[in-house]
């Protein structure tokens, strides 16, 4: 019967007895750990960052009316050439206006569905603006300010002023930054808008926002919907677009197919929409995790190493214990406890370090105009990789000790001491 008190308390004297190495191997389990941690935390950290850049100003399902040639030309109606090869060549898109009609059953059926959080109208125009003698071409945005803050993060990317202050100002902008810079236009500023009909209306700034990305910051600002329908000279009733967050992104293509089939409007999901983004933070995850996993294989043989190293220092010992009676099993039970201690405690140390150092990143300062809403460098404090951390360490110690283990059970004692 195996005595496992014996066992544990024989693997423990050979640890301390060479101190020096059994520290060694430690380190390489927690350093190994350690940087796993702290490497896997702040690349999703930072890749989640520029997920949420573009992402959290998207909407799940963006609804609007699609401007494209008629799939049917009058020359395939005609009776007399059905059976023969029609090209019909630049064809010209159908008169179709960007008005959504019905919108607001739309917005009302949208908002009553279970998957859906929100279903919010805007307006959208190309217009240009006039400060002085300089004019610059853009899109003003007419959209419910406050429910856009909450519902697409909207409140964090104004850098002064506030949605609240365009919610109470009825002639009111929220002006991209660049296009401020451009115009060298301040809070409190009017700034003439131009629309493609030529009429002229002067609105008052009352906020700069910025998404972080430039080309979008030099041409795109928000009003509220009431002012660019009379700014346009429109009903209230005029929508030009939908957007819809889901509280399941999953959700967006079904319900997009659905607006299509039974609206015949153009609903873009977020999947479709950011295909390509998408497929980057894919290939980032992979290269952040395969560096990661690297790390702990390398920490791993550089385990096998030293207790092979150990075994071979232990021969005598060896002999000694199966010549008192211990059997080969046990003497491999020795072995594998030691390296499931070096695992162990490496592991919780690794763990211990990679915390800290995660915490001591997110609290580095790293501000830039480019993201008003970053402060500190990101961290992904997520449990799952500690738990894959100390998994790994134990999992790695037990294969690294395995071998050195196995080799230990099958050597004849009667040979180790002819040797001495």
């Amino acid at each position: 019967m195996i005595n496992h008190s014996v066992i544990l308390s024989i693997a423990k004297t050979h640890l301390f007895s060479k101190l020096k190495q059994t520290i060694i191997a430690a380190l390489g389990v927690t350093f190994g750990i350690g940087s796993y941690v702290t490497l896997v935390s702040f690349m999703t950290g930072m890749n989640q960052m520029l997920d949420d850049l573009i992402l959290n100003q998207t909407p799940h399902i963006h609804i609007y009316n699609e401007i494209e040639p008629s799939e049917e030309q009058p020359i395939f109606l005609a009776d007399g050439i059905k059976n023969t090869f029609r090209v019909v060549r630049s064809v010209r898109p159908k008169q179709t206006q960007k008005k959504i009609y019905n919108a607001q059953p739309l917005i009302d059926r949208l908002n009553r569905d279970p998957r859906v959080r929100g279903a919010l109208p805007q307006v959208k125009a190309q217009i240009f603006y006039v400060s002085g003698s300089i004019e610059i071409g853009g899109n003003l945005i007419g959209a419910d300010i406050l429910k856009e803050a909450e519902l697409f993060n909207l409140k964090d990317y104004i850098v002064e002023g506030s949605a609240k202050d365009l919610h109470n100002d009825s002639n009111g902008i929220l002006l991209g930054v660049g296009l401020a810079k451009k115009m060298s236009l301040e809070i409190g500023d009017r700034v003439q808008i131009n629309t493609i009909k030529g009429e002229i209306f002067p609105l008052k700034i009352v906020g700069f926002y910025q998404s972080g990305i430039t080309e979008i910051d030099n041409i795109q600002s928000f009003t509220n919907l009431k002012t660019i329908q009379r700014v346009l000279g429109e009903p209230q009733n005029y929508i030009t677009d939908i957007n819809v967050k889901l509280y399941h992104m999953d959700d967006a293509v079904p319900i997009a197919q659905k607006v299509e089939e039974e609206y015949g409007l153009k609903a873009m999901d977020i999947k479709t929409a950011n295909a390509q983004f998408e497929t980057g933070t894919t290939i980032r995850n992979f290269i952040t995790y395969a560096v990661a996993v690297t790390l702990l294989i390398v920490a791993g043989f550089g385990i096998y190493n030293i207790l092979t190293m150990l075994i071979y220092e232990k021969m005598n010992d060896i002999a000694i214990l199966k010549a008192t009676g211990f059997s080969g099993k046990d003497v491999q039970l020795i072995f594998m406890s030691q390296a499931l201690i070096i695992g162990i405690v490496g592991g919780i140390l690794g763990l211990i370090m990679g915390f800290g150092l995660s915490v001591l990143i997110d609290n580095t300062p790293f501000e830039t105009p480019a993201l008003p809403a970053v402060k500190t460098y990101p961290i992904n404090f997520n449990g799952w990789f500690y738990v894959i951390g100390i998994s790994f360490a134990l999992i790695a110690t037990s294969l690294a000790g395995y071998l050195p283990s196995r080799k230990a059970k099958n050597l004849d004692p009667v040979q180790i001491i002819n040797r001495l």
